[in-house]
């Protein structure tokens, strides 16, 4: 079973948290904190321009621990973000996340953000699947298929 990233937004909801370009470092953390998510898109208006991740954050910090929370996110967001489609398979997705070593993706559909898929909502679909596969087995196995 390929399960599609339209999918598991259905399943997960379409609810993405995201700041402005300007909005600073601190605020940006306290959101992340707060949701307890570890990254936020980066809007500019209806446009996303960004993604600023826990390790953007921390990548910064061990530089530059005293100013860097009030300087802008822009300032540090990843600003070539990949993303999906909502017709992507969850495969699609493995391979985009290990590929560019991320996280999180960024469903895109018309150039409107619709979503995000985290690294867990990847690995709760392929255990659903793969339990969805085994319990399929047994009952063809067991000659309850089809009843």
């Amino acid at each position: 079973m390929d399960s599609t990233v339209r999918q598991i937004l259905k399943e997960k909801g379409d609810v993405v948290w995201s700041v402005a370009p300007t909005t600073t470092v601190f605020e940006t953390l306290h959101l992340l904190a707060d949701k307890d998510i570890g990254a936020v898109v980066v809007m500019d208006k209806d446009k996303l321009v960004g993604i600023f991740s826990e390790r953007d954050y921390v990548r910064q910090a061990i530089r530059d621990v005293e100013t860097i929370k009030h300087r802008p996110v822009a300032d540090f967001m990843t600003r070539d973000v990949v993303t999906i489609t909502p017709e992507e398979t969850v495969k699609d997705c493995m391979l985009y996340m290990t590929a560019h070593r991320i996280r999180h993706l960024p469903v895109v559909e018309d150039e409107k953000l619709v979503g995000i898929i985290t690294i867990g909502d990847v690995v709760k679909t392929v255990i659903s699947d793969q339990s969805q596969l085994l319990e399929e087995m047994e009952n063809f196995i067991s000659g309850r298929y089809g009843r």
